[in-house]
């Protein structure tokens, strides 16, 4: 089911996003998630709104998020709602945008010139500060130690769950066809009883941002089709959901709507292993910090 403009008016808002809503979760500890239609492109100047974006990422994301679960990444995501909607755990936001990278394309042509497509010798990890009004500039580890926005712990176990999303997420797109081009992670923390700290991924996995090759043709399955006018997002996005076995092959969104009935009987999604797992708590002895 939708939520009506006026009962989403009655929910309280935490967080208002480009392309998300976060609103109040029904019990301490949690938040619901809501994917918007919206589709944004140079950080808001371009804007459009595509009907079923939202259904279909909120679908692929709590589907990756539980798979990345299932081979002991710890997440925020605990089940879908509605079509629409996850509960999610709250977290603190580390305010960076981890980008592995395992083909060059977008920033990274324009910036070094490569040739889109060039496969990289190895992933590279590139972090940026999320400040919009910054334009989220690319940061380097010690930025982030000297800014504290994460201290050496946080940082060594951002950047070891980001290799093993990596590699999970290559191999799982890889057995349906597409080529992992390059994704942006977010990751928070849990604050325990005691002071431990725990490092969970957050937001969201879709194709808004994700960039997700065809392996045989390079067709472009992702919000590239946006940023670059190439037209066909909605049909790229359901042809993932669809290589994934999320929705039938006859699709939930036909002629620019959305059939309701079959979005609306989809399988729930819902993160067993998010509840029942203990987490691994970072604390460790302060370490020694010779930049304070």
């Amino acid at each position: 089911m939708f939520f009506s403009g006026s009962l989403t008016n009655r929910r309280k808002v935490l967080y208002e996003g480009k392309a998300k809503t976060i609103f109040e979760g029904p019990e301490p500890g949690t938040v619901i998630q809501y994917f918007k239609d919206d589709a944004t492109a140079g950080n808001g100047a371009k804007h459009d709104i595509i009907a079923g974006k939202g259904v279909l990422n909120n679908r692929i994301s709590a589907h990756l998020m539980t798979r990345l679960e299932g081979m002991g990444i710890p997440t925020h995501f605990l089940k879908c709602l509605n079509m629409r909607e996850q509960l999610i755990r709250q977290v603190e936001i580390i305010p960076l945008e981890v980008v592995v990278r395992n083909v060059a394309a977008g920033s990274l042509v324009k910036k070094l010139g490569m040739k889109e497509g060039q496969v990289l010798n190895y992933p590279l990890i590139e972090f940026y500060y999320k400040k919009d009004e910054l334009n989220d500039p690319m940061v380097s580890e010690n930025h982030i130690l000297n800014m504290g926005w994460a201290d050496p712990y946080e940082l060594e176990e951002i950047v070891s769950l980001a290799w093993r999303v990596n590699d999970y997420l290559s191999g799982l797109f890889s057995g349906i066809g597409i080529r992992l081009v390059d994704f942006k992670l977010e990751f928070g923390r849990l604050y325990g009883e005691y002071d431990e700290v725990y490092i969970l991924l957050a937001d969201e996995i879709s194709p808004d941002n994700c960039r997700l090759w065809d392996e045989k043709t390079n067709e472009k399955l992702d919000k590239d089709r946006f940023r670059q006018d190439l037209g066909g997002l909605i049909e790229a996005y359901q042809d993932i959901a669809k290589r994934l076995g999320l929705i039938p092959d006859s699709g939930i969104i036909q002629g620019g709507n959305i059939d309701e009935q079959i979005a609306a009987s989809l399988g729930e999604i819902e993160n067993e292993l998010a509840k029942e797992r203990k987490l691994r708590s970072i604390n460790k002895s302060s370490p020694t910090k010779p930049w304070k």
